[in-house]
């Protein structure tokens, strides 16, 4: 059985349901400043950690070329000029 419902309660609910679809573009465009920032705030954070890493590689590299190097004549056969 139907009921009555008074019209005010549906003047609300239609206000309330009109009001959502208006919103969409906004809330669109602010979720997706929001996704941006965290992203380029997550790259500045990883950016000095990946420097730092490349860093240790550059050290140990050099490390292993210099050690190379140094020991040319020992790998040939004959008396290297050692390490300093």
């Amino acid at each position: 059985m139907p009921t009555a419902v008074n019209g005010q309660v549906t003047d609300a609910v239609s206000k309330e349901d009109s009001k959502t679809p208006n919103e969409a573009p906004a809330l669109a465009a602010g979720e997706l400043m929001m996704a941006a920032s965290q992203a380029l705030a997550n790259a500045a954070h990883n950016a000095p950690a990946e420097q730092q890493d490349d860093g240790v590689t550059a050290q140990a590299a050099l490390t292993q070329g210099v050690d190379t190097l140094l020991n040319l004549d020992a790998a040939a056969g004959e008396v290297g000029t050692g390490r300093p």
